[in-house]
């Protein structure tokens, strides 16, 4: 689930849900940066095109720069909950 919290020119800030064994796939902003604030769960994050992944949980904090791959799986037993700031709000999507 996605929620938009708020939308300027300079962010999106939106607050997401994704339920045990839900996916966000694989993705890039070409044109801007992603941060996302783990609020509770647990997911493997993917760092790559290859598929490689790191473990994310509560209280984490990732950084997608420009152009760097993104997503998550939830491998946990609870809903994976955390806030994404896309910077600028027109950086783009580009799945993979």
């Amino acid at each position: 689930m996605r929620s938009v919290v708020l939308q300027t020119h300079q962010a999106v800030v939106v607050a997401w849900l994704v339920l045990p064994g839900q996916v966000i796939r694989a993705h890039v902003h070409p044109t801007g940066q992603d941060s996302w604030t783990v609020l509770s769960g647990e997911g493997e994050y993917f760092l790559d095109r290859d598929g490689n992944t790191a473990t994310i949980r509560t209280g984490d904090i990732a950084v997608a720069q420009a152009g760097e791959v993104h997503g998550v799986r939830n491998v946990g037993d609870v809903p994976l909950e955390f806030v994404s700031i896309v910077s600028p709000a027109d950086a783009g999507f580009e799945a993979l």
